[in-house]
């Protein structure tokens, strides 16, 4: 098996990382159901598609670090 094929431990590592944030954040959105579901329906809907997006946003780090091996993009040469 030459270095190509054989499968890399970072990838693997930020796949479960990624599935670790949507359970963490799933359970923590989930706890706040009984406090959110008291508010209005108007105000529920905000909250609930903000929720929706928000747990996307550490996902471009992970990815980046799982490709690169870099948590941080490399600053452009001029």
């Amino acid at each position: 098996m030459n270095q190509e094929e054989q499968p890399r431990a970072r990838p693997t590592a930020g796949v479960f990382m990624i599935i670790g944030i949507i359970i963490v954040w799933a359970v923590l959105i989930v706890s706040l159901a009984d406090t959110v579901s008291r508010w209005p329906a108007l105000v529920q809907l905000p909250f609930y598609i903000a929720a929706g997006i928000v747990w996307i946003l550490p996902l471009r780090p992970i990815l980046r670090w799982s490709e690169t091996g870099r948590w941080r993009a490399e600053p452009p040469q001029t």
